[in-house]
């Protein structure tokens, strides 16, 4: 129908259109990887029915191996799937040193927000978990971390989000003291993430953050022959 149409044809399906459209608090930016990464979830073999308990048993083994780091073979030991070419490309997508090793609590929070998309809260609690110290803190180091990860991008400023979270300016917060921020500031992403690339449009605002597109390709119809081009680092 879009040949006939005369529209161009991309590869995502409706559930990248979940993704990229779901009302979640961290609104994704149009320049998002996680959309490519969804797409190599599929080309991996995880199924959609499976994909919650498949995220479960990848976070349970994550916490196991706390801030170890894993080159491509325990990647595929870690995944119980074999090297191959989709392997090898979401490795890549997390290899943002370029040396060769991943963390892989980040691959865990990609696939929780590919799972739920419009479950930001939930996705938070279960990177807290995996990052959290003894005491159940994060740093602001680790928040940047985890909130690059859920969103997509190769960057992100989280000093005024943490400093407005962490009102006892201790250096770290919880998950409550988390939550508790965003009960009380549901648009906090917009409000300190990306303030000033914020605009409206029908009414609805939209991020449009300028990190470098690397691996993803934009999901936009004028943008779908990139599908075909090879795939690049995600970060820079």
């Amino acid at each position: 129908m879009a040949e006939a149409l005369g529209v161009p044809v991309t590869d995502y399906t409706f559930e990248d259109c979940q993704l990229a459209l779901a009302e979640g608090q961290l609104r994704l930016p149009s320049d998002t990887c996680l959309l490519e990464f969804a797409k190599l979830v599929r080309s991996l073999g995880l199924k959609p029915e499976t994909l919650e308990d498949d995220l479960d048993k990848y976070a349970t083994r994550a916490m196991k191996m706390k801030k170890e780091k894993a080159d491509l073979k325990e990647f595929s030991a870690y995944l119980e799937f074999p090297v191959s070419h989709t392997l090898e490309s979401m490795f890549a997508l997390f290899d943002e040193n370029e040396d060769g090793i991943i963390d892989v609590r980040e691959f865990v929070i990609a696939l929780s927000v590919v799972c739920k998309p419009s479950k930001t809260l939930e996705t938070i609690q279960l990177a807290f978990q995996l990052y959290q110290s003894e005491n159940g803190t994060i740093t602001e180091e680790d928040l940047g971390h985890i909130l690059k990860t859920a969103m997509g991008v190769s960057q992100i400023d989280v000093t005024h989000l943490f400093r407005a979270v962490d009102e006892e300016e201790k250096g770290k917060i919880t998950y409550d003291d988390f939550y508790r921020f965003a009960e009380l500031q549901p648009h906090f992403a917009e409000d300190y993430l990306y303030p000033d690339q914020m605009v409206a449009e029908s009414g609805l605002k939209t991020s449009s953050l300028s990190a470098p597109n690397g691996i993803c390709t934009d999901f936009s119809p004028e943008n779908a022959e990139d599908k075909n081009k090879p795939l690049q680092k995600k970060w820079n």
